[in-house]
């Protein structure tokens, strides 16, 4: 972290706390305070801080591993299918696995597939990660803990040589995704986002489509996580520590935005050739969730501490324009009773795609979409190489149809074979900071904010991801 930021952290007492603390400032600004002003000016010079560029990680490509030696910090659900799905990959070895409660730990070791795997288990303490992290038997540490530890093991892992990958979001604070840039930087190691939705095969034929020209310009993107989750919410045996609960319970914007903004973001090539600039949000009343807490709480004395909570609004609405002029409109609900959706919609000067929440759909014009046949021809002729090579072998191993493996899969290609990762630290820090930010300007009356520039100034000349496999696809996958 540079001086100069140090000191505005320090100056402006947001230091410690994380930047954004929301229900600080949401107080603040109810209340039309002269703190709220000031606020508002702190928080934009915050987004507008740029940092000391140390290295360049877009385009880097880390010395290639023969094998990838892999420790696993968080092994509930999605660690331990992580963990399953890596046992089939050719070139990795399992060293390690940490989790809090040992249970987990061991029945994670039980998934692993086939042998050459002698994994560790890190139990003793909520801090056992730490001695995973300082092992020097292990290039990539798999974090896929609850939200706030994201970023503390990112870091941790990056200070002792490990690259990274974690799951979304990566950072829960501006400051702390400033941190994961500077950190990864300095030391050259990459610190992937887990955003397994970049992989799922109608966005990567999206993907590629707009690269053939397809699609002509981007104009506009839509997103959404919308997913009824409500029940495991309050399901003590879903969610360890309850720990999503709190996070709906205490704080008021797009709380995972990610899914949804992730594979627009790389369509339109953001960070490589256009940048998020700025964005407003709102967020409606909350209808659900209280009403859900004074329920679970006539039945169960835990839920008592959730009576009364500022629960956040049950939908909340983003609004992005990048540096080209480009919009994007990003949703986030986890409590309605709405069908599953992610909306993917991409809309350019040619044509326009859709897949949620009906099956994917293509149109180049107002008459309508293309008929399935039509679908079918587009669809054999843009169909990536990736998919080409790994797609009917992932859907056999799973993860939400496979884009979990072709995730997994695509990751230890390019640590194995020294190539840049599909998704680089910069992209982690601007897809996460989106929350933070939607915090801040749901309380501040849908207020716009600036977006940081991760990459200081890069973006302008870094190159998009090449996913033509003609340097790497060398990773075999081995199934019974």
């Amino acid at each position: 972290m540079t001086s100069n930021r140090r000191t505005f952290l320090k100056q402006s007492g947001l230091a410690g706390a994380g930047i954004l603390g929301t229900s600080l400032l949401g107080t603040a600004c109810a209340q039309g305070t002269q703190a709220a002003e000031e606020s508002l000016a702190h928080i934009r010079q915050q987004a507008s801080q740029s940092h000391a560029p140390q290295f360049n990680m877009c385009g880097y490509a880390a010395p290639p591993l023969e094998t990838v030696r892999i420790g696993f910090v968080g092994v509930g659900n999605r660690g331990s299918a992580a963990v399953e799905r890596m046992s089939y990959i050719q070139g990795v070895a399992i060293q390690a696995i940490a989790d809090v409660r040992p249970e987990k730990a061991e029945a994670a070791k039980q998934r692993i597939q086939r042998p050459g795997h002698e994994a560790t288990l890190y139990t003793a303490d909520e801090n056992a990660w730490k001695e995973l992290c300082e092992r020097k038997d292990i290039d990539l540490v798999y974090v896929a803990t609850h939200w706030k530890l994201h970023t503390p093991i990112a870091l941790y892992a990056m200070e002792h040589g490990k690259h990274v990958a974690t799951e979304i979001p990566a950072a829960l604070t501006v400051e702390d995704c400033w941190k994961l840039v500077e950190t990864s930087e300095r030391t050259r190691k990459h610190c992937v986002i887990l955003e397994n939705c970049c992989y799922d095969f109608f966005e990567l034929l999206t993907l590629n489509m707009v690269r053939q020209g397809f699609f002509g310009e981007l104009i506009h993107g839509e997103g959404a996580y919308i997913h009824d989750i409500l029940d495991s919410l309050f399901n003590k045996d879903a969610r360890y520590d309850l720990w999503r609960l709190k996070e709906n319970a205490s704080r008021n914007g797009n709380l995972y935005p990610t899914h949804g903004l992730g594979p627009i973001c790389q369509a339109m090539d953001i960070n490589r050739g256009d940048r998020l600039e700025y964005m407003t949000s709102m967020a409606s009343a909350d209808f659900m969730l209280e009403p859900a807490a004074e329920a679970a709480a006539a039945k169960d004395a835990t839920f008592k501490e959730y009576v009364g909570k500022p629960f956040r609004g049950n939908m909340n609405s983003s609004t992005i324009r990048t540096a080209k002029g480009r919009t994007i409109l990003l949703q986030h609900d986890v409590s309605s009773p709405r069908p599953y959706s992610r909306i993917h919609l991409l809309s350019g000067t040619k044509a326009t795609a859709q897949k949620y929440p009906l099956p994917p759909r293509i149109a180049t014009g107002h008459e309508g979409w293309l008929d399935e046949a039509e679908f079918a021809k587009l669809e054999k002729q843009y169909t990536p190489p990736i998919v080409q090579k790994v797609g009917e072998l992932a859907k056999r191993v799973g993860g939400h149809g496979g884009m979990d493996f072709l995730m997994d899969w695509r990751l230890i290609d390019c640590l194995r074979n020294g190539l840049p990762v599909d998704m680089d630290v910069y992209d982690a820090a601007t897809w996460s900071v989106i929350s933070p930010l939607s915090e801040w300007s749901t309380a501040n009356r849908s207020a716009p904010i600036d977006i940081p520039d991760f990459t200081n100034g890069a973006w302008k000349t870094n190159q998009p991801v090449d996913l033509s496999l003609e340097k790497g696809a060398n990773t075999d996958v081995i199934l019974a």
